[in-house]
């Protein structure tokens, strides 16, 4: 048991947590975090540090209470179709079920998203035989919009593999667009009624700005890197994600789910260590940024953990930026 979190310090301070999936359950919030390890293994682009193999989910029944953490939720050895690297995961409510959505490597080390589901929102889940069919790259965020259709959004590069799909097939040696070129979008695919399966093709999401010309590859300032994350306020949707080599977090707007979306601005300013990555969620009246940084372990980037501040809105829907360390 921890103590209540004040905002901006980390939720838990026994373990290494990082990309946190916030969700209104049961009337409780739940947080979806990975689980970095303490080790001393090799650092580089690859993402070979992130080393994790479980999940804990940790809960709060409100923000003046103790953050309570479940324990191993789910466990590298518990999931056949995995190798190594349990990533950023997401989860979702549909079918009187709880759905686990995680990034793993597959035996050929080809990033691949998996399912496992529970009846309870903090586990034990139990994962699905295999990955989900069609599936690729990391960071899995779902949607579940108000016509109770279900949306996956996922996709990272470098280590998170999503130059090597611009062909639809894996391609290990691919690399980027050039500078001048359209940088990569997240994809997103709708789920099946099942939640365990693809109803098409991943599609690309554009990325455009105010003008509707395509964010450049070379554009680091606001091109998509990683972490997609989807949240719906006052009849828009709200991309939001890491630019990666610049360490913000920022947003786009549409009025679809799919896209296109027009980039409007910041939402984080950069923390300490490199990864940033997050999510939004509105609990009771407000609405709630969660992000992680390094602070815990004085910069070490492979040793994380998770924070929370409240997420304002100005009155044309713009989100104000939010600096972590004022």
């Amino acid at each position: 048991m921890n103590k209540p979190a004040q905002p901006k310090e980390p939720l838990v301070t026994h373990i290494y947590t990082a990309d946190p999936s916030a969700h209104v359950f049961e009337g409780k919030l739940y947080i979806y975090p990975s689980h970095d390890l303490d080790h001393d293994g090799p650092s580089n682009d690859n993402g070979d540090q992130y080393a994790m193999e479980d999940y804990h989910i940790l809960s709060m029944d409100d923000f003046n209470s103790p953050c309570v953490d479940h324990g191993e939720a789910l466990h590298l050895r518990d999931i056949p179709w995995a190798k190594q690297q349990l990533w950023a995961p997401d989860a979702a409510y549909k079918n009187n079920t709880y759905y686990l959505f995680f990034p793993a490597r597959d035996k050929e080390d080809v990033f691949r998203l998996g399912v496992a589901t529970s009846s309870t929102p903090a586990g034990p889940f139990k994962a699905e035989e295999n990955y989900i069919p069609g599936s690729y790259s990391i960071d899995p965020a779902v949607l579940i919009d108000e016509d109770n259709k279900a949306y996956i959004y996922f996709g990272g590069l470098w280590g998170g593999q999503l130059e090597k799909w611009q062909t639809g097939t894996f391609l290990p040696d691919a690399k980027g667009p050039a500078e001048n070129e359209p940088a990569l979008g997240p994809r997103v695919a709708v789920l099946s009624e099942d939640m365990l399966t693809f109803t098409d093709e991943p599609q690309e999401i554009k990325i455009v700005d105010e003008e509707g010309n395509p964010i450049l590859a070379g554009d680091e300032d606001r091109r998509y890197f990683e972490g997609p994350w989807v949240h719906k306020y006052n009849g828009y949707y709200y991309l939001s994600y890491s630019t990666g080599t610049t360490h913000c977090l920022v947003y786009a707007m549409s009025e679809h789910p799919q896209g296109p979306y027009v980039f409007k601005g910041t939402i984080l300013t950069p923390v300490i260590g490199w990864t940033t990555h997050h999510s939004i969620v509105q609990f009771e009246d407000k609405w709630y940024l969660f992000y992680h940084d390094c602070s815990l372990s004085d910069g070490v980037n492979h040793k994380r953990c998770v924070k929370y501040t409240e997420l304002k809105y100005n009155a044309d829907g713009t989100i104000q930026t939010i600096d972590p360390y004022k």
